[in-house]
């Protein structure tokens, strides 16, 4: 890889490397709370912190930061671990738990206590918000501030024995209350918390804040290069601090510009809303930015790699086109999916000229892009569907599918004139009538002439039928994590349900993890409910962009 094309974190490695910083070391982590499921914004950051280590012949931990019980649970730990796997990376046994080094966490406390760099605080946490000040106006020292060193140890040795109420003391760090950074003003690092750890069960009832443990686990794991997303960059002083304090091994924490993608919601706390509140089915609806969402949808660990390459690592912010995403995702379907008929809406076909009982088999294609995967049967017969889209009685120009009097070519198979049409009373039309050229198998004519218009199609009496999930993008606001009520932008046409859609038979036979290409009409994915007795498919995505238009 060139120079020029290496992103900043590759130069820092490289310049780390040169220096000997941390022996020719490269050890990364991918650090995620268990609190809810993934989205496609932390698969960025798995992407990264896995092909790094990959790059450099270093290692990638797989962490949970599982210090607050009350929002963690078991299947948030066991979604995450899925997850990373299915994007195609691999921790070896390298699985660690912020819960592993509480109690190494609590004596590295107990040290800054003896070192009067830490103390016991009984201000309310309102109080101690009020104390901290403004970016203009310096914080008031708390009146705990200087309690004497026995003092604080006996008191936080009590906190971890239970002996207090939630929110009635804290320990916090000694630092600085007129810092022009925030975070450096008297930090909590200890929160009295008397609730069940989902690993730890009751032996805790004081957990570490985030910006203790963080550092403390890298240096425990031995992570050279703590890679954060920008939001951490004013908490890093804070992380050097801890650590130097401590005086224990130093990793190196460099912040890099988070994913945010159009029409997306990238906040775990407002997925939580739309799952509680039942606004989506659950954590995995083919809507959610989830990557347990994306999975059911259809989508390809490799169309997100391949995404996550090109949008590369940045410095600073900024909302990437979701519109990219779905274009890396139709790259890769085109070239692995198999090729299928399907009719989503039908509207019923007479070939009044074809023998009654007859049925025949036509040859299709199951991928044009690979020739490996070869060729089918499909059924032919009388009664056919087509969709009723690709009928009109009154067309406008350029119509190049079918109405009276117009020949098309039914895909596979023959070319088809439309000769009548049946309607019922109120003028909804009921079933067409048409006639076959024989001589035009495989939609080919011996006498050279032309048709504009092929349709897709399937044999009535073969056809099976399914349910089919018509997803769209879950909000209409381009920015919904920007508005004051993220709600009110919710799609009211992010999921159609169609009911009586006419499949190509071997769909029913179809192995689910094979994505399919409905000529036409898009990508479809067979959903995890689906069963022999009731096909349901997903629509992954169109052809082509759609919204572009809107």
């Amino acid at each position: 890889m060139s120079e020029i094309s290496k992103n900043f974190i590759q130069k820092i490695i490289d310049d780390d490397n040169i220096s000997k910083k941390f022996d020719n070391k490269v050890h990364t982590r991918f650090p995620p709370e268990p609190n809810g499921y993934l989205h496609i914004g932390h698969a960025k950051s798995i992407c990264l912190n896995f092909n790094i280590a990959d790059e450099y012949n270093g290692k990638c931990n797989l962490r949970f930061d599982d210090t607050n019980p009350i929002a963690e649970e078991d299947e948030y730990v066991r979604s995450i671990q899925e997850d990373v796997k299915w994007l195609g990376f691999d921790w070896e046994n390298r699985m660690h738990f912020a819960s592993d080094y509480f109690q190494q966490m609590y004596e590295y406390a107990l040290q800054l206590i003896k070192n009067d760099d830490a103390y016991v605080c009984e201000l309310s946490p309102d109080k101690i918000k009020e104390t901290r000040g403004t970016l203009q106006k310096p914080g008031t020292d708390s009146p705990f501030r200087n309690r004497a060193r026995d003092e604080n140890i006996d008191l936080f040795q009590r906190m971890k024995s239970g002996e207090f109420e939630n929110g009635t003391k804290t320990l916090r760090a000694k630092i600085d209350m007129s810092h022009p950074n925030m975070n450096m003003r008297d930090p909590v690092i200890y929160r009295i918390l008397h609730a069940k750890h989902h690993r730890t069960g009751d032996n805790w009832c004081i957990y570490p804040m985030y910006d203790w443990a963080h550092g403390l686990e890298d240096s425990i794991e031995g992570i050279t290069h703590s890679l954060c997303s920008l939001e951490f960059e004013d908490h890093r002083p804070l992380y050097d601090w801890y650590l130097d304090k401590l005086d224990v091994y130093h990793p190196q924490q460099i912040e890099f510009a988070r994913l945010n993608l159009s029409y997306t919601i990238m906040s775990k706390r407002k997925l939580k809303i739309l799952v509680k509140e039942k606004y989506v089915n659950g954590w995995d609806d083919p809507r959610m930015p989830t990557i347990s969402g994306f999975r059911r949808r259809g989508y390809t660990p490799k169309a997100i790699r391949n995404f996550m390459d090109e949008v590369g690592v940045a410095k600073r912010d900024n909302v990437m086109d979701i519109a990219k995403l779905e274009s890396s995702l139709r790259v890769d379907l085109n070239k692995r999916s198999q090729r299928r008929m399907a009719v989503l809406n039908p509207l019923k076909v007479v070939i009044t000229n074809y023998p009654e009982e007859k049925e025949e088999y036509v040859v299709a294609k199951n991928n044009p892009e690979d020739e490996s995967v070869g060729t089918r049967k499909v059924p032919f017969s009388k009664i056919l569907y087509i969709e009723k889209e690709d009928f009109m009685e009154h067309p406008p120009k350029k119509f190049f599918r079918l109405t009276i009097g117009s020949e098309v070519r039914f895909k596979f198979a023959y070319f088809i004139t439309c000769n009548d049409m049946i309607k019922d009373e109120n003028g909804n039309i009921l079933e067409l009538h048409c006639t076959y050229d024989k001589d035009t198998l495989g939609g080919r004519s011996n006498d050279g002439r032309k048709v504009k218009g092929t349709l897709h199609w399937v044999s009535a009496k073969h056809s099976i039928p399914a349910k089919v999930m018509i997803y769209d993008r879950l909000f209409t606001s381009l920015n919904p994590d920007s508005e004051n009520s993220f709600i009110d932008f919710i799609n009211p046409e992010s999921l159609e349900i169609l009911e009586n859609c006419q499949l190509e038979p071997d769909l029913k036979t179809l192995e689910s993890e094979i994505p399919v290409q409905f000529e036409r009409l898009g990508y479809f994915f067979k959903d995890l409910n689906s069963t022999n007795e009731t096909l349901i498919f997903n629509r992954t995505v169109a052809l082509r962009d759609t919204w572009a238009k809107k």
